[in-house]
């Protein structure tokens, strides 16, 4: 196999703010050059309840700067390696956007959600982000992790397709022993049609094992599936698969090819340094061996072709560590993270390096007008106990545009809700709900604050935390078939209503029956008079 000769540089870098966030299972969005940390660990705080950073690299230090959400976006949960894709409107269009789709939550439940992810406005001071989630209906894929998304374009059609991915065992093969097993998904092919929010799946003979944590590189009606492991065989296959999806008026048509010169590696990363070129790094070639070879793949004519290329010097940290995670940062470099645990007191602590793939003056040119990626990271080794593909990360990359004709398609209504007017009301003049600051309050609540409907008149939603409501007295009217009133309409129709604050009486303590009184001492000389007046 060629090796190629371009030189690639590794560069340190510390952490210097929220170091605690930066745990294996990030992901990175670039937007116009400045790259986005997304997927902490655990619940955002009150601090940044986005849970979405801007990194900013400075002197070989990184601070993490928290972003705001517009108040017309929906409820983003941090989720760990899902499939991320980015989009451009065209050639011309600077703007663009992310979809988001899967991932782990900090509670290990596993999303089924699609979101589309756009930068509103960005100035020295502060981001802001819109977030939209988008409705699917026909064959939606099921709720997973470590897969791949991706859009093509065919015949002035564009679609995305999902493919791979690791869930949860389904309920009704669950024992109490393996509750929370993992099972690869079923090697379906899913096309997206987001102007109409179809999804429709593919069943391919070529593909017959599950496979995640793989790489994909889509480009015009092609996408190349290069690595990946199988759980079920425990394998990490050489086979590099080509998918062609055709988009004619009719019905879509899928087809899959097995070519050779396949790499049997999973969890890499690939970045993309030209048009047509990519830089695949990272990875695991066995369970207990990282693959510290790099490779070159160029894409052109309807061919995929791999050459080796020279590694960097890798510090003798990364060389002798037994795990890694990373996630691509855009332009040719790549963010990568090793356990510091043995080496720093803060037991959470991390290494981290910025490897850049391009030259000094290549690293300069104009920002590539092509580029669509898809990325997961890896998975705290607390999280699970044998050390899996399931703790690592993917990342795919895409050399076509996705034609977006309108940001504005996607609304606030397609957010799941159980009212006409959703949760981020103002119930009240109380109310002190906002979807940027808000945290669970109650243990049974996730993603969105708990809500009790009013009936006075036609009725109406409240924040059952704007009505002082115990978690107690939430559940007991959630059960009781009874009518509630809320704090301002309970003196027009008093039923049931929110019970105010009791100052509790001082009981005073019970006076025993009989009170016992203290003996007198007897003195000697009545003693002798009394024993002279019995004889």
């Amino acid at each position: 196999m060629a090796q190629s000769a371009d030189k690639m540089s590794l560069q340190v870098v510390s952490v210097i703010s929220n170091s605690s966030l930066f745990q294996p299972g990030f992901s990175l969005l670039n937007f116009d050059g400045h790259v986005f940390f997304f997927g902490q660990k655990g619940w955002p705080k009150r601090s940044c309840p986005t849970g979405v950073f801007l990194l900013d690299i400075n002197q070989n230090e990184l601070k993490m700067k928290p972003a705001l959400f517009s108040k017309d976006s929906c409820y983003l949960p941090p989720l760990r390696y899902p499939a991320l894709c980015m989009l451009r409107g065209n050639a011309e269009s600077d703007e663009y956007q992310y979809i988001i789709h899967g991932g782990k939550t900090p509670n290990n439940d596993l999303s089924d959600k699609i979101y589309v992810m756009s930068l509103v406005s960005k100035n020295s001071k502060k981001t802001m982000f819109q977030c939209v989630e988008k409705d699917l209906g026909g064959d939606v894929p099921e709720a997973r992790y470590g897969h791949t998304i991706n859009v093509v374009h065919s015949q002035g059609k564009s679609m995305s397709v999902i493919f791979g991915g690791r869930s949860y065992t389904p309920l009704a093969q669950r024992t109490t022993e393996k509750w929370n097993s993992i099972v690869d998904c079923l090697p379906s092919v899913f096309l997206i049609d987001f102007e109409f929010g179809c999804c429709t799946s593919y069943v391919l003979p070529e593909l017959q094992d599950g496979l995640a944590f793989h790489v994909s590189i889509a480009r015009n009606d092609t996408i190349y599936i290069l690595g990946g492991h199988s759980l079920q065989n425990n394998t990490r296959s050489p086979s590099l698969y080509k998918l062609k999806v055709d988009l004619p008026l009719g019905s879509p048509a899928v087809t899959c090819t097995i070519l050779p010169g396949g790499i049997s590696v999973s969890s890499a990363i690939v970045t993309q340094i030209s048009d047509t070129e990519f830089v695949l790094v990272g990875g695991y070639q066995s369970d207990n061996q990282k693959r510290l070879t790099c490779n070159t793949i160029v894409l052109e004519d309807n061919k995929i072709e791999i050459v080796e290329r020279v590694s960097p010097d890798w510090t003798p940290d990364i060389k002798h560590c037994r795990m890694w995670f990373g996630c691509d940062m855009g332009k040719g470099s790549v963010l990568l993270g090793i356990p510091g645990a043995n080496k720093r007191l803060i037991s959470d602590a991390n290494y981290f390096y910025i490897l850049r793939c391009q030259g000094a003056e290549e690293a300069k040119e104009e920002e590539l007008t092509a580029r669509i990626c898809s990325q997961a990271s890896t998975e705290d080794p607390g999280d699970s106990t044998p050390f899996e593909d399931s703790e690592e990360f993917y990342f795919s990359a895409e050399t076509s545009i996705f034609d977006v004709d309108d940001t504005d398609t996607y609304n606030e209504d397609d957010e799941e809700d159980e009212s006409e007017t959703g949760y981020w009301i103002t119930c009240s003049a109380s109310c002190n709900i906002d979807i940027n600051t808000w945290v669970p309050f109650y243990s049974t609540e996730l993603n969105k604050p708990a809500m009790i409907l009013c009936s006075n008149g036609a009725g109406h939603w409240v924040h059952a935390q704007c009505m002082d409501l115990s978690e107690s007295m939430l559940l007991c009217l959630s059960e009781a078939n009874v009518k509630y009133f809320c704090n301002e309409h309970v003196d027009l129709n008093k039923e049931l209503q929110t019970p105010q604050k009791v100052v509790h009486l001082k009981k005073q303590p019970m006076k025993p029956l009989r009170k016992k009184t203290n003996m007198k001492l007897t003195t000697p000389t009545k003693k002798s008079f009394l024993r002279r007046l019995f004889e």
